[in-house]
């Protein structure tokens, strides 16, 4: 099964590679000219064997720490948001400059969770990427941290890969770190060991994963990459994680690092960002018989089934569903405002459309916009 997957890696005609802040900028910021050349030769050399590649660049923080005199990493929000604006751009341009080296265009493509969540914003998303694609422009894709607000942050660009990955319909996923794969230990220690490949997440049963990403400049670290195979993983898609020092035989021949197996098949892109994109901006509680619905026929969530409204939102926000257990059991998109649920709790559409008119007669989570949470 090993050496399947990592052939599947290996011959994958659309693939999309990830690297970290760490393996790309210096350790107080900046971005590190040689890094960013030796990940591009890689990547153009793949291209030019035939497959499309897409990649998701973090960086853009902490590529704006000397421009702006930062020594690490900014705690609060809008010094992150001001590092991110200067640093972009600079990421981007020197991109561009090493791609055009290899007769390879680049284009940018900044993210937010409401991007691929909201059906039209998705379907825009896609069109993009497909089109760059088409074109073979290499798409570089970030989360949009100038204007990512905790709300609509998919959360580190680990999860954003394997995200964008279902987004583009990928045959494989490569998470780039400062470490050549998952140990069973602490890297470096004696008695850890590499893990070459992992099948379920049995297989991963008493191993110790760290947590917090290196150097200071990025927000990622081992535990967000195995949740972000995992997502992978779960929508029929391979990965190889490897450092990008072995960047070369990663996408030549996948002969490095840890391959995590498909686990499952591919759903919908908008749910599968719905379930692991968005944090739910309110709480719908319902009693046992909406649960029921909602969890074991598919159903759409009705004001009739709803008992009480917790937190502050808009129509088209996330929200979760929790059941009469106190369980969150699914995220939907919510089809009204905070404000205007109370009134219509407990009733059913068809009086609800008698007393306020047709606009009523809707559901509050509709079906297609709802996913069910373990």
């Amino acid at each position: 099964m090993t050496t399947e997957v990592r052939r599947a890696i290996a011959s994958a005609s659309r693939i999309v590679v990830k690297i970290g802040s760490s393996s790309l900028t210096n350790r107080g910021g900046g971005i590190n000219d040689e890094a960013i050349a030796a990940l591009v030769r890689q990547l153009a050399l793949r291209k030019a064997a035939g497959s499309q590649v897409i990649l998701v660049s973090s960086g853009s923080i902490a590529a704006g720490f000397p421009v702006l005199g930062l020594k690490h990493r900014p705690r609060d929000l809008a010094t992150q948001q001001a590092s991110a604006s200067v640093g972009q751009g600079m990421l981007i341009g020197r991109y561009g400059a090493a791609f055009s080296e290899y007769g390879v265009a680049v284009g940018q493509v900044l993210l937010t969770s409401d991007d691929v969540t909201r059906r039209a914003h998705y379907r825009n998303a896609q069109r993009t990427l497909f089109r760059l694609l088409e074109l073979g422009v290499v798409p570089i894709v970030n989360e949009n941290d100038t204007v990512a607000t905790d709300e609509i942050r998919v959360g580190d660009n680990d999860r954003l890969a394997a995200l964008v990955a279902h987004v583009v319909q990928a045959q494989a996923l490569v998470l780039l770190s400062d470490v050549d794969g998952l140990y069973d230990g602490p890297p470096g220690k004696g008695g850890s060991n590499l893990i070459t490949s992992v099948g379920s997440s049995s297989d991963l049963a008493g191993v110790s994963i760290g947590g917090a990403g290196s150097a200071g400049v990025g927000r990622g670290g081992m535990a967000t990459k195995v949740e972000a195979a995992s997502i992978a993983n779960s929508a029929g898609i391979p990965v190889l994680l490897t450092s990008a020092a072995l960047v070369g035989p990663a996408l030549q021949d996948a002969s490095v690092g840890t391959v995590f197996s498909p686990t499952g098949t591919r759903t919908s892109t908008r749910l599968l960002w719905l379930a692991h994109a968005t944090t739910g901006n309110g709480r719908l509680h319902i009693d046992a018989g909406a649960a029921r619905a909602v969890t074991k026929r598919g159903s759409s969530l009705l004001p009739a089934g709803i008992t009480s409204v917790e937190g502050s939102f808009s129509a088209g926000d996330p929200v979760d569903l929790v059941d009469d257990q106190g369980r969150t059991v699914a995220r939907g998109l919510v089809n009204f405002d905070s404000s205007e649920l109370p009134g219509l709790l407990g009733r059913s559409t068809k009086d609800l459309a008698k007393e306020l008119g047709p606009a009523y007669e809707r559901e509050v989570v509709h079906r297609d916009d709802l996913v069910l949470l373990k």
